[in-house]
Order: C-alpha cells, then sequence, then structure tokens
C-alpha cells in the first residue's frame, strides 16, 4: 500500500467545510465571524472551543485542542491518520490515487497487513475445526448446551483451538507465516523468553474460540473459552496486546451493531461476548460488549459516533451494579443518556432469554429506567433509611456518580428528582455533590498520568525557529529570502533545536495562500513536531514577514555567536592551552566580535 499524496490531501481539506464536519456532531453558536461549541475533549460549563471558518481551524482555550477538519476526526472519532483521510474524502466524494511511500512506511504497512491476514486465516481454520474435526465432539456439546447451533456457530465464526498445537503451526507454517508473526499477533510465545531459539508455545489449545473483529470487520484478535475443569488459566482468555487488539479500544460485535445502534437511536451494552451473541440471535442487534475488562473513554467514544442513548444490561447481582456504575461514569461524561434494565438476581442476559424469552426481554427492555431511578431502585431493597449510617453511606455513593453527569441541566434534575426520592433538601443533596466533584478533582492528578503515559509529547523547539517556521508557511517571500539564507545560516542552525522542522517546511514550500495546503504539509510531518509548532505559532502575521525574518535571523544569530563568544573567553582562562591554542582562540574571538558588532548594527 502507498502512500497518500499531499496534493491529494489539500484538496480533501479544501473540499471540507470544518464548520459543516463538526455542525454535523454538535449544534453550533455562531460568535462573531466564528463558532463555538462546549469542547467535546474535556468536560466544561462555558463554550470554550472556537471554530474558525476563514482558516478552517479550531482551537480550545480551555484545553488546548487545536487543529484541522483531519485532526478533529481523528481525535474524536479515534481513528487513525489513512482512515480519518478516507472518510473524508468519501465524505466529499473524492478517489484517492496511493503513490509509492519510504520503505519504513511499506514495512509498518505490510507487518499489519499480514498480521490481520494471520488473524482472518486463523479465524478460519479455528471454525474449521469445530466444525469438522472429531476431536472437537466436547466443544460442539458445549456450545449445544449453551443453545450454539450450526448456524449461530457459522454466523459468528465461533471455533475450537485443537489440544494438539501442532496443527496450529502447521496451518501456520502453510500459509507462510513464521513464529514472529505468530509472536506479533499476540498467539503465541517464546518457550523460554531469554532465548530466541527455544520454539514457541501456542496461546490457545482446547478453547472455544470467538473471533473479535474491529469496526470495519476484519479480525483482530480472540476471546477464548476454557473446556477443561482443571484448566487454571481463567474462564475467559484474550489474544495479547498487540498492533491490531487493544481491549480499550475493542467492542465485541460492534461490526454488526454499528447499523442497528442507528436505527435503533441506542446501543444495548451488556458484559460479555456469550451475552451478547444470544442478544443478537434472538433480535437484538444493537448489541455490543466490552472484552472482559473495564469499560473505558474510548469505549464510550466509540458508541457516540453510532447512537446517542445507551441501555445498560448488565448482571443483576452485586458486581454487575458495581460494573454498570463505572460504565455509566464514563458514558455520561461524554454526554450519553443512560437507562438500566434490571435482570432477576441470579440472571445474566444469556440465562433469562433462555428461561423467558425473547419476548420477556423484550418487555424488561422496554421498562428500562433512567439510570439513577433503577440504581435508587435496587439500592432501596437492601438499606434501612432510619440509619444515619446506611443513609449516608448510599447519599456519598449516588453524589460520586452525579457528579460526573457532563450536562449542567441534566445533572441539577437528577439531584431534585433523588433528593425528592430520599426526603432531603435539594440544597443539601446538592452541596454533597459538589463535595464529591471537589474529592474527585483532588484525586484526579495520578489518573491523568496514567492516562497520558503515552501521549505524544511535543518536540522541543527554538522558539526563534518556531516563529520562522510560521513566516515560512504563511508567506511566500519570506520563504523564498529563508531559503536564500540557509547556507549563511547553516553553523547558527546546526545548533539550533528543531532547525531540521525549517529546513524541511523550506524544502516541501506548501503553498501559504492555501490553508487546505498549510495544514495538509502539517498533518505529514512527526506528531510532536506539530504540536510544537501549532503551541507556538502566533495568530496573527506581520506587515513585512521578510522584515521580521530578517530581524529573527538576526536575533538568533546574536544568541548564537554570544554563547560561542562566552564558551572562548571560558576556554582562553585554561592554563593548560598552547601558545598556538592560544593565538587560534585570539583570532576566532576576533572574528565572533567582529559578528556581533554588525549584528548589534541592525538593531
Amino acid at each position: 500500500m502507498g502512500m497518500i499524496p499531499r496534493e491529494t490531501i489539500e484538496r480533501i481539506l479544501e473540499a471540507t467545510d470544518i464548520v459543516d464536519l463538526i455542525g454535523g456532531y454538535f449544534p453550533l453558536k455562531r460568535s462573531g465571524s466564528d463558532f463555538k461549541i462546549n469542547c467535546p475533549f474535556h468536560g466544561e460549563k462555558t463554550p470554550s472551543f472556537n471554530i474558525n471558518p476563514a482558516r478552517q481551524r479550531y482551537k480550545c482555550f480551555g484545553c488546548d485542542a487545536s487543529g484541522s477538519a483531519l485532526n478533529f476526526l481523528m481525535e474524536y472519532e479515534n481513528l487513525p491518520f489513512v482512515d480519518a483521510v478516507r472518510k473524508l474524502a468519501d465524505r466529499a466524494g473524492i478517489q484517492i490515487i496511493e503513490e509509492a511511500s519510504d520503505p519504513e512506511s511499506d514495512r509498518k504497512r505490510r507487518k499489519i497487513s499480514r498480521l490481520k491476514e494471520l488473524n482472518n486465516k486463523s479465524a478460519r481454520f479455528f471454525h474449521e475445526q469445530l466444525l469438522k474435526s472429531p476431536d472437537a465432539a466436547h466443544a460442539r456439546e458445549y456450545l449445544k448446551s449453551r443453545g450454539f447451533g450450526r448456524e449461530t456457530a457459522q454466523k459468528w465464526l465461533i471455533g475450537w483451538a485443537p489440544r494438539n498445537s501442532n496443527l496450529f503451526l502447521q496451518m501456520a507454517r502453510e500459509n507462510s507465516f513464521n513464529g514472529r508473526e505468530i509472536l506479533q499477533a499476540g498467539l503465541g510465545g517464546l518457550k523460554d523468553k531469554n532465548n530466541p531459539r527455544s520454539g514457541l508455545w501456542v496461546k490457545f489449545y482446547d478453547q472455544i474460540t470467538f473471533p473479535i473483529h474491529n469496526d470495519v470487520d476484519d479480525v483482530v484478535g480472540f476471546s477464548a473459552r476454557i473446556l477443561r475443569e482443571d484448566d487454571k488459566r481463567g474462564k475467559y482468555i484474550n489474544t495479547n496486546e498487540t498492533p491490531l487488539f487493544n481491549k480499550s479500544k475493542l467492542l465485541f460485535a460492534l461490526n454488526k451493531a454499528r447499523r442497528p445502534m442507528g436505527k435503533e437511536k441506542f446501543a444495548l451494552l451488556c458484559e460479555g461476548q456469550v451475552d451478547a451473541i444470544v442478544l443478537h440471535e434472538s433480535g437484538f442487534e444493537n448489541t455490543i460488549a466490552p472484552l472482559g475488562t473495564a469499560f473505558t473513554e474510548q469505549h464510550a467514544r466509540m458508541i457516540k459516533r453510532y447512537t446517542d442513548r445507551v441501555v445498560l444490561c448488565y448482571d443483576g447481582d452485586n458486581a454487575g451494579l458495581a460494573a454498570a456504575d463505572k460504565t455509566f461514569k464514563q458514558l455520561t461524561a461524554q454526554g450519553l443518556p443512560v437507562r438500566l434494565m434490571h435482570l432477576p438476581d441470579g440472571d445474566d442476559p444469556d440465562t433469562f432469554v433462555k428461561k423467558y424469552g425473547a419476548e420477556a426481554f423484550q418487555k424488561l427492555l422496554g421498562s428500562a429506567k433512567e439510570y439513577f431511578d433503577a440504581k435508587l431502585d435496587k439500592e432501596l431493597e437492601g438499606i434501612d433509611l432510619s440509619s444515619a449510617a446506611e443513609k449516608t453511606k448510599l447519599l456519598q455513593e449516588l453524589a460520586k456518580s452525579v457528579c460526573v453527569m457532563d450536562d449542567d441541566l441534566l445533572r441539577d434534575a437528577t439531584i431534585q428528582n433523588l433528593a425528592i426520592r430520599l426526603r432531603l433538601g435539594v440544597e443539601d443533596f446538592r452541596q454533597t455533590v459538589a463535595a464529591a466533584k471537589a474529592d474527585q478533582k483532588r484525586f484526579r492528578p495520578r489518573e491523568d498520568q496514567e492516562e497520558k503515559a503515552d501521549k505524544i509529547e511535543p518536540t522541543t523547539i527554538d522558539h526563534f525557529i518556531i516563529y520562522l517556521c510560521h513566516l515560512a508557511l504563511n508567506s511566500e517571500a519570506a520563504a523564498e529570502y529563508l531559503s536564500e539564507q540557509l547556507e549563511t545560516l547553516q553553523e547558527c542552525l546546526g545548533e539550533t533545536l528543531g532547525n531540521h522542522v525549517l529546513i524541511d517546511i523550506l524544502e516541501k514550500r506548501p503553498n501559504p495562500e492555501s490553508e487546505a495546503a498549510k495544514q495538509a504539509y502539517l498533518m505529514t510531518i512527526p506528531k510532536g513536531d506539530r504540536i510544537a509548532l501549532e503551541n507556538g505559532f502566533s495568530d496573527t502575521i506581520p506587515e513585512d514577514p521578510v522584515s521580521s525574518a530578517c530581524d529573527t535571523i538576526a536575533m538568533l544569530s546574536a544568541r548564537f555567536y554570544q554563547i560561542k563568544e562566552k564558551a572562548l573567553r571560558t576556554r582562553l582562562n585554561d592554563p593548560g592551552l598552547t601558545q598556538e591554542e592560544i593565538l587560534d582562540a585570539f583570532e576566532e574571538a576576533k572574528r565572533l566580535q567582529s559578528i556581533l558588532k554588525e549584528l548589534d548594527q541592525r538593531f
């Protein structure tokens, strides 16, 4: 696969109106010549997310998020660069014709393609084993006991990993996959981590396999259910984290549920893949589930792409309620209204449907209540409100959930509703919620550090270089002048942080008259460089960019030669210098003083 030409990205951005794009997600409010909304990337009460139609850029003055239509799509929909470009291209009706890419990019793309192919062939292999192998009889019996027949297994590509791991390795070899690719796909490991020649062990053996798809239907990993009672590895085992498989960014059955979620106008969220399959097969095709891991902000944002409401269908026990509470907090932080189904104690969606049928489940779904009404109903079953201690504990737990609600009006309505039901003063409960909010902020820093552990930091670029980049991107004359000065500035630039960015701009020369050309260029450079430039760029362009470039070069040069002169003076104090070295140092000092005098005359 080749690279998408920069010229194509320019055309796509030129055909995309950022106001229309973001307006398709949120209602916009005009503010002078710009538009404002509450920032979709952090919670806020007063809109600080500014959309500039003239520059085709957005900027949040609360969290510093900024960028083009392409940046917005990548960040909001959690899309990789190429997928975001393709989505905008489809929206604009522009065909993408790729060109040859650099060897490193090609290598990475080939690797991802091979891992997808290995996962897809593995899914087919496991599925064929389930359907045809005599050794899989116990696996077929298990599925039959769970109500899964041949048709369901075929629809969901359910498989069985054979007890003899050599069969899997043989399949991989026959399809030209090597041991390294099996490791990279998370389908196996080294028998001795310290010895690459120790041979492979296979991750899945004698287990029911459920292939995990991304939202465009590629198999990216597996979740496997053990069959033997003596298997000590846990009931479910997932593929290791890989370039394709990240549990916090995948939802089981989303590839099948995307369209039904939009049609039904809500997502039905349950706890596990068996529940999800049973509900799909019972007609509830808008059902999805996380992969046995905590529900994350990324999950909530993925759901928000396809629908604007969620119904939680978790187990009716205490563990299910605790999981529902954590999930609610992530969903409501993204502005998604949440309802909660009450399953009888001891039942999960799978067992309920088998006992009472799809019609009874539909009735239960239709009676799902707003999250806090349902939560309070359940909490009040086992609590004595005459006990001050129990009532205080309940209020504190409710406040922890209410305080994360992003919508001010909905949060206040919830406070009033709960206060009335619990016979409390509304203002008293409002203060309890405010205290919970303050506690949440106090303990947030460590969580934020964990979330940002893999965040790309801006490259360290000298502020003079950033300003010269700003001039070069916005003025043809300044770019031409700077190009002419490059050779004479070689000594100075060579030791200045970020010089590579300026040199690259002057080599590529994106059209300063086209915002799309500038944005397309910025999307092709390393993300750390782009963040540094966007954080440091000025909102204004000087009346005489060439003169400003000349002055900036002079200041950059003056600083450089002042540092060199100071270092030279320090060196001259070295008693170990030879006579020849002293004479050379004096000659260099005279040269530096001459340069500094010339620069000084400019100011």
